[in-house]
């Protein structure tokens, strides 16, 4: 007999013959598939937060040989890998797909064409098996993980850091969220990327197998920050939003003429790459600290977050980086909140997260499809109401921030 036998009743042998009877509830199941960029991930979540299987497959090596990743290369390996992930997800919780209660899917934001995949093999699933269809933001599914693992109250504050997005904003429920500012150019995961493949990190021996933010982190450890001077970005703008775009040239210039001082060509490895990797990491870090900080005092005044036991979210993969989670844990203790992040394989894109948020939205009520035809992704969605003007105007001034060691 299956793990879990039905989520509303349980069978029960009477005189021979299998009978149903509702005086047992059993906890809700959701099957979360995820597709939105490089990682084809699925996972069973059962509503005590309980993952009964998972899967993940990794494109990274691919994509690092290919510079980047790309749309359609991506796309082939979600189409390729998408039947084994999910099948070994499922296999691993032991149950039947008969026997779940709803099947969410990314469909929001990402990449068209890999988002394109998981639903459409979502959606055959659905039918399969006559199942509800949950569609999940992605930005939605990282803000609710970490209620996966904490008993998290609404409403609290949450910092979105990833290759794709920079997002601070509050969440007052399940599917209610109000933005305070956001990235204007790049994600500060891309520009850690893009560093990297400037310094051709792929090339140093004991980086050659990691993405272009770990390496910069793995690198930073034992560099000096101080030998590059980097300026922080809109300083002198007194919002939530962020830049990154301004300070990627700043280290592209500063890469220029360190190349030139030693003759050394374009693609070959600096001996001062441990110290701009040091540099470009202190400043992305204070530059997240700064828009948090705002964006807490900006809250606090408006009475939009608790005055006391107030908590910050922060996840993404960018938050698995420890000097910004200790950059970010200075903010936290000097306005007396609690700092609170998924671990690190729950930040980077996943199936949990996914069922998860299915699992919250199943609660709640909110957003299930009972009839999935006309079921879309979108490649570009907002998250909630957007008050950044607010804040903007609010002109709020902060304190310097020193990391601490």
């Amino acid at each position: 007999m299956a793990k879990y036998i039905s989520n509303l009743s349980r069978i029960a042998v009477v005189r021979g013959r299998v009978s149903v009877s509702t005086l047992v509830k059993y906890p809700r199941i959701v099957l979360g598939i995820e597709t939105s960029c490089d990682d084809t991930g699925a996972a069973v979540v059962d509503e005590n937060g309980t993952i009964l299987g998972e899967a993940l497959h990794c494109q990274k090596d691919i994509h690092l040989k290919t510079g980047g990743i790309i749309p359609t290369v991506a796309q082939h390996l979600h189409r390729d890998n998408i039947t084994k992930v999910v099948n070994k997800a499922i296999h691993a919780s032991g149950i039947s797909p008969y026997e779940l209660s709803a099947i969410a899917t990314t469909v929001k934001p990402g990449l068209g064409l890999c988002l394109g995949v998981g639903l459409s093999y979502s959606l055959d699933l659905v039918n399969k098996y006559h199942k509800p269809f949950i569609p999940i933001h992605h930005m939605e599914a990282h803000a609710l993980t970490v209620r996966l693992l904490h008993p998290v109250e609404f409403p609290f504050l949450v910092l979105l850091i990833s290759g794709g997005h920079c997002i601070l904003a509050i969440v007052s429920g399940v599917s209610e969220f109000v933005m305070l500012g956001h990235s204007l150019d790049e994600a500060p995961g891309d520009t850690l990327d893009k560093v990297a493949r400037r310094l051709s990190l792929i090339n140093h021996p004991q980086c050659s197998g990691m993405s272009g933010g770990e390496a910069i982190e793995h690198l930073a450890l034992h560099g000096n920050r101080k030998i590059c001077k980097l300026k922080i970005p809109m300083s002198h703008h007194r919002d939530c939003n962020f830049s990154f775009a301004g300070l990627r040239n700043q280290v592209n210039k500063v890469i220029e003429q360190k190349e030139a001082e030693k003759g050394i060509s374009k693609g070959q490895l600096l001996p001062c790459v441990a110290d701009i990797a040091a540099a470009v990491q202190h400043t992305v870090a204070l530059h997240l600290a700064q828009r948090t900080q705002r964006a807490i005092y900006y809250c606090k005044r408006e009475g939009l977050i608790p005055t006391e036991r107030a908590c910050l979210v922060v996840s993404g993969g960018v938050a698995s980086n420890r000097y910004i989670r200790k950059a970010l844990q200075t903010v936290t203790h000097e306005s007396d909140m609690t700092l609170l992040c998924p671990p690190p394989r729950l930040c980077t894109d996943n199936g949990v997260m996914i069922a998860w948020n299915g699992i919250e939205k199943l609660q709640s009520g909110v957003g299930v499809l009972h009839n999935a035809d006309g079921a879309c992704y979108e490649s570009r969605a907002s998250l909630g109401r957007d008050i950044s003007e607010l804040v903007r105007k609010a002109a709020i001034k902060v304190q310097p921030i020193k990391i601490l060691s």
